[in-house]
């Protein structure tokens, strides 16, 4: 693999570390819930619809392994491209490359390799999932393909359609993925439990875009935030944020009170939404809107999973 560094006299360990760390910090490992979470609950909705001793623990974990692969490869393309193109400026949160804590040959490295591993993982679940192999790599190549071009090749993010990539990728995609590995059927339906996750997922990104609005524009690049300006992004924020809830309480009114579980992260989700409005504390929106994500997304999750089975919706 391609360095800076050349051998060191004396023990490696430490310094060996230092890459280690270097590498797993290159993966945005905070923002991995963003695809763990829609993965989880495929599953978790195909565990519910599955016959006693169907419910695979094998392939729930490789079906985890590769989504994971494919999200770190491409946070670690999106940091490639941001970089080469000029956009990651000195208040980047992104720091890998700005301060040469890994070399672009390094990253490029490292994204291939997550790349080949997502694909390792996608054959062996591929061997011992019941799901037809054409339907199982139509999705999985797909959101590989998504992962790669929101910043790589034409670079959707730069165009505007990169909230369509997140809204896409990060939920009816892998909600669909987990469940087909599990279950071995295309069950469109089940992409509506993908609805309030991604419109969640999807508040990270325009909090992100929002805030790095001016120098965003500056690089020459058009996102979403800057198309509908501050005002109109407050207003899609906060509907991105709290629709998930609505629909919440309602199927927790028709069905069952579970549902009513991710209720609880309501209070948060207030909090931030205010902190989004003022322009003293919206540098930290997208990391704590990650926070949200993680937990709001493990509760509902649970909430699936303690559903009476004859009362979830759209799927039996």
């Amino acid at each position: 693999m391609a360095g800076t560094e050349g051998p060191r006299a004396g023990p490696d360990k430490p310094f060996f570390m230092m890459k280690v760390s270097s590498y797993l910090l290159a993966l945005r490992p905070w923002s991995l819930s963003a695809s763990l979470m829609p993965s989880l609950l495929g599953s978790a909705v195909a565990y519910k619809c599955s016959a006693p001793g169907d419910f695979s623990l094998l392939a729930l974990l490789l079906t985890l392994f590769t989504v994971v692969c494919v999200h770190g490869a491409g946070n670690v393309v999106n940091t490639y491209f941001d970089y080469v193109k000029g956009i990651d400026g000195r208040k980047s949160d992104d720091r890998i490359l700005i301060d040469r804590i890994l070399s672009k040959d390094e990253v490029v490295s490292l994204g291939a390799l997550l790349y080949a591993a997502g694909c390792l993982g996608f054959v062996c679940l591929a061997a011992m999932s019941p799901a037809r192999m054409e339907h199982l790599a139509l999705v999985y190549f797909g959101g590989l393909s998504g992962s790669f071009l929101y910043t790589g090749g034409i670079g959707l993010k730069y165009i505007a359609l990169g909230d369509v990539v997140i809204l896409v990728i990060f939920g009816p995609v892998s909600v669909l993925f987990a469940f087909m590995a599990q279950t071995g059927r295309v069950e469109w339906a089940s992409v509506y439990y993908a609805v309030p996750l991604a419109l969640n997922t999807e508040a990270i990104l325009h909090s992100n875009n929002t805030r790095d609005l001016e120098s965003d524009r500056g690089a020459g690049i058009v996102t979403l935030a800057i198309l509908i300006g501050r005002t109109a992004s407050r207003v899609l924020y906060a509907f991105l944020v709290f629709t998930p809830y609505v629909i919440f309480v309602v199927l927790g009114l028709r069905h069952t009170a579970c549902f009513l579980l991710p209720l609880i992260t309501l209070p948060e989700a207030f909090r931030i939404e205010k902190n989004f409005r003022s322009g003293d504390t919206m540098q930290d929106v997208p990391k704590k809107t990650t926070n949200l994500n993680l937990i709001f997304g493990l509760l509902y999750v649970l909430a699936v999973s303690l559903a009476p089975r004859n009362n979830l919706p759209f799927v039996q």
